[in-house]
């Protein structure tokens, strides 16, 4: 698809194509669909993780304090919403709140969600067709030295620029996989270094994600041993990240957070390949209904999720195809071809997306971290970017008086001091100039 066609046919693909910040509304929101995707599905899941609970408490003692369980903190965040309220020049009916996902343990981002629960399935039907486990059992055996030499017999692999690949790599090499990571030439430098540093084998690539995620699936393809955890399809990762729903249904209700007609609630997720935050709101959707409302950020050199859902053709277009460079500060977003599922799952739940430039996402790190002294890598603060872009027309649409809002912050716990000091810097130069 040439660009001067998009033009013609997408009227949006102009704007994208031009690198402007844009808002787009999903013109299907809330219209019925059959998602081939369940509660019953998402309850299976988070069974699953209970089963694993045990396993997780031994083999990664960060987990014991909350039974083994993954699950991260809602924050309230009044100075926050105070100050970048102001500076954005903006009203924001209710409160804020963070979901932060960069203090999940492990790997310290939502890629924890996903990708680990899709380790934990594989291992345990690994385990299960060798009749070394049943499902009654307490997981916690598969930490023992035979179930390492079972799993040293089977490979997994990935495709990541960073997040997904930390996620995965850290527990298949803990459980005894043969683990390989494919990254692209835009992942973070110390991503990779921590991934071997558990004996992870990192192979990297000159090109983009798709490079990356391209080869390392035909690689995998050619070996019966090696499971490929595939970032653009998987419908395991899907279902991991909407686990999150469950949880924070409990987190509302014990904060007295109430989601109704009167009381909407509005969720900010940055958007990569498009799949955590799409089985996110997916989980949402399905446990906390009609009134619950998600908006991605997306950044305005990398929009794939914005493209591929605007033009209908979901992962049938790249950023690539309009133009686009796909560079971006928000490396954890640098994903130029949306996942195969978000489109067409996205397509009657997902309110819309918003795109960002990185000096607006570079400022608000540094916000962050003079507000409420949290620290959060680039892309993982993008929703502030969808909050600061959608609250006009929210206004116009949604009864907002008592409206809740949440920003999914995304990643940071594992980032180097180095990097954090360098994006602070930046940032702070950034503020200075907008104030």
């Amino acid at each position: 698809m040439n660009c001067k066609l998009g033009e013609t046919k997408y009227p949006v693909v102009r704007d994208l194509a031009a690198e402007k910040e844009t808002l787009w509304i999903n013109p299907d929101y809330g219209k019925a669909a059959d998602l081939g995707l369940t509660r019953a599905d998402l309850f299976d899941a988070s069974a699953r993780l209970d089963r694993f609970a045990p396993y997780m408490a031994v083999a990664f003692p960060e987990t014991a304090k909350t039974g083994g369980i993954l699950e991260s903190p809602l924050r309230r965040l009044e100075a926050m919403q105070a100050d970048v309220t102001k500076r954005d020049g903006y009203a924001l009916p209710g409160d804020l709140y963070l979901k932060v996902d960069n203090e999940l343990p492990i790997s310290g981002s939502i890629k924890s969600r996903g990708g680990i629960y899709e380790v934990l399935k594989i291992a345990e039907q690994v385990a299960i067709d060798h009749k070394m486990l049943v499902y009654g059992d307490n997981y916690a055996k598969l930490n023992a030295p035979e179930f390492r030499d079972l799993f040293s017999h089977y490979g997994i692999a990935v495709g990541s620029t960073g997040n997904l690949g930390l996620s995965i790599g850290i527990v298949a090499a803990k459980l005894g996989f043969n683990t390989t990571v494919h990254m692209s030439s835009d992942a973070k430098q110390w991503k990779k270094d921590t991934l071997r540093s558990v004996g992870v084998n990192v192979v990297e690539y000159d090109g983009s994600f798709t490079t990356a995620i391209t080869t390392g699936r035909a690689l995998a393809a050619k070996d019966p041993s090696v499971f490929f955890i595939d970032d653009e399809g998987s419908k395991d990762l899907f279902l991991g990240y909407g686990v999150a729903a469950i949880r924070l249904q409990k987190q509302l209700r014990d904060q007295n957070i109430q989601v109704d007609e009167d009381h909407p609630l509005f969720v900010y997720l940055p958007a990569g390949v498009g799949g955590s935050p799409s089985g996110t709101t997916f989980g949402l959707k399905q446990i906390l209904g009609k009134n619950v409302h998600a908006i991605f950020a997306e950044p305005t050199h990398v929009p794939s999720v914005l493209l591929g859902m605007a033009t209908g053709m979901n992962n049938g277009i790249s950023v690539y195809d309009i133009g686009l460079d796909g560079l971006t500060e928000a490396d954890g977003l640098a994903v130029g071809r949306p996942s195969r599922l978000a489109g067409r799952v996205m397509k009657t739940l997902l309110l819309g997306i918003t795109t960002f430039d990185d000096e607006q996402v570079m400022a608000y790190t540094a916000e962050m971290m003079d507000t409420e002294d949290i620290k959060l890598e680039p892309s993982a603060i993008a929703g502030f970017a969808a909050m600061a872009a959608s609250q006009q027309y929210l206004s116009k649409h949604f009864n907002m008086p008592n409206a809740t809002h949440i920003v999914w912050a995304t990643g940071g716990m594992l980032v180097p001091e180095s990097e954090h000091a360098r994006n602070y810097k930046i940032g702070e130069a950034l503020l200075k100039q907008s104030k």
